[in-house]
């Protein structure tokens, strides 16, 4: 996530904003200031990935042991100067940062295509300036930090929000990554990884406070200024006319700046001499072009604000509380202003959203998101993306129904909240299926909460956790975990695995049933050699019914997961629907409650068959166990891929095993200075644990 032209405006237009500074004196000032405090960077690791990564010869993946080389020396230096260092994974994609994930990963594909066109033009590799990342390096990374002992965290929402907010509530010496964004959250300082030397530990500091007095602005303008210009959430061209008309307005145009530090300065004097003169006396609507968006608008306002901040431009204290079964729905009661503007806070997430109804635009935004469930329940009607939300609040029956609707796969959820009535709210129905589907019951008001869907995708829902919020601090809090799974002590042990980086995507099956894989290093063109995201959809498939074990009765109905895969020929407009594969293991297939909490001796047997069945090699046991341990998962692995991919030769088979067998016992060194017998033929990396390559 970042902020369109902030970068470059920084860099080119305000190189003053940029300061060289040195971990080892602020760490230092930052003990004599805080007594008995260690110094603690929270580390933007998906950032910091390139920075990581350094061999010259990329294009096969590869070269573990000198990556991993690579991330103990640069924990080492940190640790040599008493700073603590936390790193940070992106846990899931949100579900407004869909269309701009999409968007990248298209781009990335672009990008692809020109590697292996040079690579067929050349002969060679190109040089640094095409690097992509290798295959799978997110993932590694996190377990080669754990095994060099640092602290892993993986995030249940956008995880530049939660550095931010770890940043700001830890007392945090900085943030260390390379994203605009940091530039716009009021959190502690932000250093760019890109700029680091880690011999000296010299790097630069962006100061959003010099940034502010470069534009005329103070901190608690900036989220403003981002949406204004346009980030992950805020499409660029949702503003451009107005960019523009304050370009055409502003005076102070300079000639030797480019066009859009210019727009970034037009805008930032509009926001200090018109939106300002008018702070407090008009709502924030009234002065921009909002029009049929004042509902992304202001979710893209509230998502840059960290736990107990309140941003000058929302209404901040409610005039009116209305209390509904331990919930509190604050409300502003100006009949003249005919707009309501509660602020939502999740004491968990501690985010803070505003809810604006409008008559006339019939559009009404509340933003509240679960972190456990990583799900958020707008209520906005939106012309151009088709959403319907209606909304009834009832003085007399004090009754709320909420719905969200989803465009693409026809999936609508109300959920219900009354205070004495106990009327049955209606189930909304999809109008292709015309099923109706009535799943969740509220354990203290006896009243359904009905949940029509898709039949293609199912849903079970939990009973939800309602919690009293204080009036003080804004309050609407729904906790309404709608998943895929109904054990919630699975889904917390889950959770809990998921947000240490203890496992990966397992938890996004469990609670939402939807998954996203990123690019790989595959050539488009290529038919003979089919995409990962083919070959390994079996092995997919029975995990799914693994994790989601109502799958594993034959009778009943398994709901499809979503998997947003990159793939050659896919334009990820929708997600693909891919339904569990009930797969074979002796005894039957254990449950998650067996595999995951059991801890006696005989369930490491049945842990060997379940993860033997999921590649479909439970004939296969026997031979597997005669092979020597560290090598048994390599054999899986390599059985289960050459049954799969029929292109796959004997050559193949040999390089696999050969850098198993023939690289162990070898040096960092020596493998660096190891020179590839074909590296334009070769299918993986240099190293017996490497990280897939092209293809792989």
């Amino acid at each position: 996530m970042g902020v369109r032209g902030l970068q470059g405006f920084v860099g080119s237009t305000c190189p003053h904003i940029c300061t060289v500074v040195n971990f080892k004196e602020l760490a230092e000032h930052h003990r004599s200031k805080y007594p008995g405090c260690t110094p603690t960077i929270v580390v933007d690791a998906m950032c910091c990935l390139r920075y990581w990564y350094t061999p010259d010869s990329w294009i096969c993946g590869g070269q573990w042991r000198e990556y991993f080389s690579a991330l103990r020396d640069f924990v080492k230096t940190f640790t040599a100067v008493g700073i603590k260092l936390i790193f940070f994974f992106d846990g899931m994609v949100e579900q407004d940062k869909r269309d701009e994930w999409v968007k990248r990963r298209l781009k990335n594909n672009r990008e692809i295509s020109r590697i292996f066109h040079y690579i067929k033009s050349h002969k060679e590799q190109p040089g640094r300036n095409m690097f992509f990342i290798p295959s799978g390096l997110a993932v590694f990374t996190r377990f080669a930090l754990k095994t060099l002992g640092q602290e892993t965290l993986c995030s249940l929402q956008e995880a530049d929000y939660e550095v931010a907010s770890y940043g700001l509530q830890h007392n945090c010496l900085g943030i260390l990554g390379e994203d605009t964004d940091y530039l716009i959250y009021d959190t502690c300082p932000y250093f760019s990884i890109s700029e680091l030397c880690l011999e000296s530990l010299d790097t630069i500091m962006l100061c959003r406070e010099k940034l502010c007095e470069s534009l005329g602005l103070c901190v608690a303008d900036l989220p403003l200024l981002a949406c204004l210009l346009g980030n992950d959430i805020i499409p660029e061209g949702m503003f451009e006319s107005f960019r523009y008309k304050c370009l055409s307005s502003y005076t102070s145009v300079k000639e030797n700046f480019d066009k859009k530090g210019n727009i970034i300065l037009a805008v930032s004097d509009h926001i200090s001499k018109v939106l300002h003169l008018y702070q407090g006396e008009k709502k924030l609507e009234e002065l921009l072009p909002l029009g049929p968006n004042k509902a992304l608008f202001y979710k893209g306002m509230a998502s840059y604000l960290l736990p107990g901040q309140k941003s000058p431009w929302f209404f901040q204290k409610p005039k009116n509380v209305i209390t509904l079964d331990k919930q509190v729905i604050s409300m502003s009661s100006d009949p003249e202003s005919r707009q309501e503007v509660p602020m939502c806070t999740d004491p968990e997430s501690r985010q803070e959203a505003p809810m604006c109804t409008d008559p006339e635009s019939r559009q009404e935004v509340s933003m509240c998101t679960d972190p456990e469930s990583r799900q958020e329940v707008p209520m906005c009607t939106d012309p151009e993306s088709r959403q319907e939300v209606p909304m009834c609040t009832g003085p007399e029956s004090r009754q709320e129904v909420l719905m969200w609707t989803d465009s693409e796969s026809r999936q609508e959820i109300i959920m219900y909240t009354g205070h004495e009535s106990k009327q049955e709210v209606p189930v909304c129905t999809d109008p292709i299926s015309k099923q109706e589907d009535s799943m969740c019951t509220h354990p203290e008001i006896n009243q359904k909460l009905p949940i029509a869907t898709d039949p293609e995708f199912k849903l079970i829902c939990t009973n939800p956790e309602i919690k009293q919020e204080d009036p003080a601090n804004m309050g609407l809090e729904i906790k309404q975990q709608v998943t895929m799974v109904s054990d919630t002590e699975i889904l917390k042990v889950a959770r809990a695995h998921h947000v240490q980086a203890e496992s990966y995507l397992v938890y996004n099956i469990m609670s939402s049933g939807e998954i996203e894989c990123s690019n790989t290093l595959e050539d488009e063109l290529d038919q003979a050699l089919p995409s990962q995201a083919f070959i390994y959809r079996p092995i997919r498939q029975r995990v799914y019914s693994l994790l989601l074990e109502n799958c594993q009765d034959v009778a009943s109905t398994c709901p499809a997961v979503k998997e947003w895969f990159v793939y050659p020929g896919n334009p990820l407009r929708h997600p693909d629907l891919v339904r569990p594969l009930q797969m074979t293991v002796p005894g039957g297939t254990p449950s998650l409650r067996i595999l995951w909490l059991n801890q006696e001796p005989e369930i490491q047997v049945r842990r060997l068959d379940t993860l033997l069945a999921c590649f479909n090699l439970a004939s296969s046991r026997e031979e597997l166990q005669a092979v020597e341990s560290p090598f048994q998962a390599l054999c899986c692995l390599l059985i289960y891929l050459f049954v799969q991919v029929d292109t796959l030769c004997l050559e193949d088979l040999h390089a696999f095993i050969a850098q198993a067998l023939c690289l162990q016992g070898k040096s960092t060194s020596q493998l660096v200075n190891l020179q590839e017998a074909d590296s334009m033929s070769m299918t993986s990396g240099e190293d017996t644990s490497c990280p897939p390559g092209p293809g792989s």
